[in-house]
């Protein structure tokens, strides 16, 4: 039932068509509750094999717990994997912001502490809604 979505796709929208297909022959939570009870249910596993040093399991943990939450994203109507392609564009552009900010004052972002970063990282975000 299954077959049909193709490996190589990203994770996230390989995640989202394993559920459709699964949802399509009755395999599914009837809302987006049952998804988001299992992000919690994994997130507090992903605790467990991190506190354990248990790298196999805690690899085996942020899978589910990438799937509970593409799940989740599908069952609110959601495409996770524009949701991460969006994350990671402002990510980018908020750090090339501090790296240009650093830059402008002679340094590099390792010279700064930790509150400093967080300054500058406020400051993009601020820049990015004013449209900048």
């Amino acid at each position: 039932a299954l077959g049909g979505v193709p490996v190589a796709l990203p994770g996230l929208l390989r995640a989202v068509r394993i559920g459709e297909k699964a949802s399509a022959v009755g395999y599914d939570w009837p809302d987006a509750g049952g998804p988001r009870a299992k992000i919690d249910e994994e997130l507090r596993e992903l605790d467990e094999a991190a506190a354990a040093g248990d790298m196999a399991a805690l690899e085996h943990e942020l899978g589910d717990l990438l799937f509970a939450l593409a799940t989740y994203g599908r069952k609110q109507g959601l495409d996770p994997e524009a949701a991460i392609r969006g994350s990671l564009n402002r990510f980018s552009s908020r750090f090339r912001h501090c790296e240009l900010q650093a830059k402008a004052e002679g340094k590099g972002l390792r010279d700064y502490d930790e509150s400093a970063l967080d300054v500058m990282w406020e400051r993009a975000k601020a820049e990015e809604r004013r449209g900048s």
